[in-house]
């Protein structure tokens, strides 16, 4: 700090345009190597299950898969049917689907497999699931979606009930982005749409190949 007093009674001393910009441009250096030190002794978040948030795949929160459902439906009728994922995912769930901390495994063949874990529950209005493991046959990281969120939320719009699906972390850079998208966009849209309007959707039946999943993926290695 002696040495900055100085430059700058000699800067008010000479009065000299040059003296003011050079004692200037050394705060700002001071200002940035400062910031850039604090910058760098931030540790990455972790959250609640202990899974760093901070990946190439979850700084990308604003280009996360999502789509939406507007259904002439109480939220209480869609929230029933959307906690019931046999009846519009897969009927190989294994394990709780309704409440807090409950967990259960997903699986398609031996193509997917998947852990997830219940981590906000807001009756009728919101439901977070965590994906605990993950385990893909047709990608070169198998593991991808470990550490996403997939949210559910219920609101109400033009008097009808809008479901808003979002997977946090499911971006174009994942090799399963366009497979994943195509599936959830059957599943949420047509799928759970079937079991809230008629009782009976469209899900993955027990050890049985579902023709929309082997379409899928014929498609997508076509490409």
């Amino acid at each position: 700090m002696n040495s900055l007093k100085s430059k700058n009674a000699v800067a008010y001393r000479h009065g000299g345009l040059g003296a003011a910009i050079y004692l200037i441009t050394t705060l700002l250096i001071i200002v940035t190597a400062v910031g850039t030190s604090m910058g760098q002794s931030t540790l990455p978040a972790t959250n609640a299950s202990g899974i760093n948030n901070k990946s190439k795949h979850t700084n990308m929160n604003d280009q996360s898969f999502t789509t939406t459902l507007l259904i002439d439906k109480s939220p209480e009728d869609v929230y029933k049917a959307m906690v019931n994922v046999r009846g519009w995912w897969s009927e190989e769930i294994e394990g709780g689907t309704t409440n807090l901390n409950d967990e259960f495994k997903y699986h398609y063949m031996d193509v997917h497999t998947a852990r997830m874990k219940l981590i906000e529950v807001v009756p009728n209005k919101k439901v977070v699931w965590q994906v605990l493991d993950n385990h893909f046959k047709f990608t070169k990281d198998q593991s991808e979606w470990k550490g996403n969120k997939v949210v559910f939320e219920l609101s109400s719009k033009d008097g009808k009930t809008q479901l808003q699906f979002t997977q946090q972390g499911l971006v174009p850079e994942y090799e399963c982005y366009d497979i994943c998208k195509d599936a959830w966009t059957h599943f949420i849209t047509e799928s759970l749409r079937d079991l809230v309007l008629t009782g009976k959707g469209q899900p993955n039946k027990k050890e049985k190949v579902n023709e929309f999943n082997e379409d899928n993926l014929k498609k997508h290695n076509k490409q």
